[in-house]
């Protein structure tokens, strides 16, 4: 009896790949359909208006074009994510800068910006490591973006982001800058083709910490990796035993030094992780003044805005989008 080659439902991993890529072009084609109809609808209206001379419709048709042109513009940004991992979730980490108290409290607001702008999105937030700052705010936290495309937004975040405001710890009342980074990478599910010597990792085990979430356990199962070779640290305490850290870690460890290899040059290693820069002075990708002005500045594509709060508060597409455009005129 001859032996039939395996077919596509044979392969979970794959067909599991093959249908959010069927429902994200399905959705697409969706999307593209409803704009088809908004701007059919759009021209009726405005034929209505000459007809019957309304002047009163002159504010819902300027309400549908609005609409209407921020869904096409959402619908070509999402054009620009063509990238090898940018369907993929995302891994962020964030670290606080010198400047102690200071420092954390804006490690603090940034997760919190970004936590919004997943919420916004419809992502869900997954807490992998979180470290405590001393006295307020966060020292470091590691956390996991899940949703389409979410690595292909966030790349645009990598970097130093800078702070200057009043100080909330300072009784003179002083202004200070303050400075936190944050790396982006995608998370990468499959078996990856990196070779690791077990030699080359010392692996530490902590007691979880802060508040990463319901499900962390505050025993020492906390897993910290570094591959000493390239310095890279990974850290997971979120899961619920020390073996499935140490196994969400390795993929994480993975995943880090497989863009490693695969990235020969330092330009296109910097397209995917973002240029590696010291947390200080000079290195900043995005300003972000409170006093004696309000604004918040990305000094690559020199797209800003006046409006602090709701920028704080998730309202991240303006400089997300601004990159996108930015990354397709550079290349």
């Amino acid at each position: 009896m001859e032996m039939e080659a395996p077919g596509f439902w044979d392969d979970p991993d794959r067909s599991n790949k093959q249908m959010k890529v069927l429902k994200n072009l399905k959705d697409t084609v969706g999307i593209y359909r409803k704009l088809e109809t908004q701007y059919e609808d759009i021209l009726m209206l405005i034929e209505m208006g000459y007809e019957e001379n309304d002047e009163e419709l002159v504010g819902e048709i300027r309400s549908e074009l609005d609409e209407f042109i921020s869904e096409l513009e959402e619908l070509r940004i999402g054009t620009l994510l063509s990238g090898e991992y940018d369907k993929n979730n995302a891994i962020l980490k964030l670290n606080a800068g010198a400047g102690g108290t200071e420092s954390c409290d804006w490690c603090g607001m940034l997760y919190r910006m970004y936590t919004r702008w997943a919420e916004r999105k419809g992502f869900q937030v997954e807490v992998l490591d979180y470290l405590d700052g001393d006295e307020a705010g966060i020292k470091s936290v590691t956390f996991q973006v899940n949703g389409v495309n979410a690595y292909g937004y966030l790349k645009s975040e990598k970097g130093v982001h800078r702070l200057v405001r009043i100080s909330p710890f300072n009784a003179q009342g002083k202004r200070q800058t303050s400075f936190v980074s944050l790396d982006v990478m995608p998370e990468i599910e499959e078996d990856l083709d990196v070779e690791i010597d077990e030699k080359d990792l010392r692996i530490d085990t902590y007691r979880s910490s802060g508040a990463g979430g319901q499900h962390i356990n505050k025993t020492s199962s906390a897993i910290r990796i570094t591959h000493i070779p390239t310095g890279t640290v990974v850290q997971c305490q979120n899961e619920r035993s020390q073996f499935q850290n140490k196994d969400k870690a390795m993929q994480m460890l993975k995943a880090k030094l497989y863009m490693l290899k695969q990235e020969a040059n330092v330009e296109k290693l910097s397209d995917i992780r973002g240029e590696v820069k010291d947390i200080g002075w000079g290195n900043q990708i995005r300003s972000y003044v409170l006093q004696p002005y309000t604004m918040v500045k990305d000094h690559r594509t020199e797209v800003e805005s006046g409006n602090v709060d709701a920028v704080l508060d998730g309202s991240l597409d303006l400089f997300i989008n601004g990159y996108l455009k930015w990354m397709q005129v550079k290349h």
